[in-house]
């Protein structure tokens, strides 16, 4: 192989390199959820959307592709001094998202920075005219001022802050201990006081059970009393009843009145018993029965 055909050959594979370079710089692919700035000679031209673009190789030139997703930026925590001069330290979380890639581009040399030195700055401002406690207690004003300040001013960067939330808030070491204890009284104090009332239930249920207890305890016996009366005064009116029905002579009646002596005269609880003045009626009946069959014997 002479010379000539040497650099005909080299000739031919450099055409077809720059073939190939020419036609992979004439196009470009651009994922989903991205974005790019072509610039034609320096200045922009248009901007690239997912899919298959065609360029001018060597005139046209792409900037990095942008993402057009939701994005999560969480900056360390940042001294802010409140109302009453405490250093509280806060940790922040934004979710913002590109709009406008162009302005992304062009309006700000690096958004990612601005939004954080804009967080830090906006929270010094809205902390600064609050005091511990209100900052403790108003997360949500916070991040309604944080987020209206920052959709503001990145507006016109081609940015659109969604959320801003605030992780955690540390007070002083001090501070902490003091609200513990606190805390730790508030929860001694709420217990004590269900306790007291817990107590105070109880005993008043328990009167209320004895009350109960106490007034049927005496409807049972005002219930069994009447009946017990009812029944002595239903077993007299039959023995009334029965006796009147007999009608038994003075005789009978008399014999039966002595046998209940004995037994009244036994009683426990009978000191003194008192003779009813139909007992001489009752002996002289007697007296007259037992002397009768002897008068008969007589005559």
């Amino acid at each position: 192989m002479n010379s000539t055909s040497v650099g005909a050959l080299i000739v031919t594979l450099l055409v077809a390199l720059f073939v190939l370079v020419t036609l992979a710089r004439s196009v470009r692919i651009v994922p989903q959820a991205r974005a790019g700035i072509v610039e034609r000679l320096g200045r922009y031209h248009r901007t690239l959307q997912p899919g298959l673009s065609l360029l001018m190789p060597y005139v046209d030139r792409v900037n990095p592709l942008l993402d057009m997703r939701e994005q999560v930026v969480s900056f360390p925590p940042q001294p802010v001094i409140t109302e009453d001069n405490l250093v509280v330290n806060i940790d922040s979380v934004i979710y913002f998202q590109v709009t406008d890639p162009k302005s992304a581009t062009y309006e700000i040399a690096n958004y990612l920075q601005a939004i954080e030195q804009l967080t830090v700055t906006t929270l010094r401002n809205v902390i600064g005219s609050m005091d511990l406690e209100e900052t403790l207690t108003s997360r949500d004003q916070i991040n309604g001022q944080l987020r209206g300040v920052l959709d503001e001013a990145t507006g016109k960067w081609g940015i659109r802050v969604n959320r801003v939330e605030l992780k955690a808030i540390d007070p002083p070491v001090s501070i902490k201990e003091s609200m513990e204890k606190q805390m730790r009284a508030e929860r001694d104090k709420r217990a004590a006081i269900l306790n007291a009332e817990g107590s105070k239930q109880a005993a008043i249920l328990n009167a209320e059970g004895e009350k109960t207890a106490a007034v049927l305890r005496a409807e049972g016996e005002t219930a069994a009393a009447v009946l017990r009366a009812e029944g002595e005064a239903t077993a007299i009116h039959r023995v009334f009843d029965a006796v009147h029905n007999a009608n038994p002579d003075e005789k009978v009646l008399a014999y039966q009145y002595l046998q209940a002596l004995p037994e009244i005269a036994n009683g426990t609880a009978s000191k003194i018993w008192i003779l009813p003045a139909e007992l001489s009626q009752t002996m002289a009946v007697l007296g007259r029965a037992f002397r009768a069959p002897e008068g008969d014997a007589s005559d």
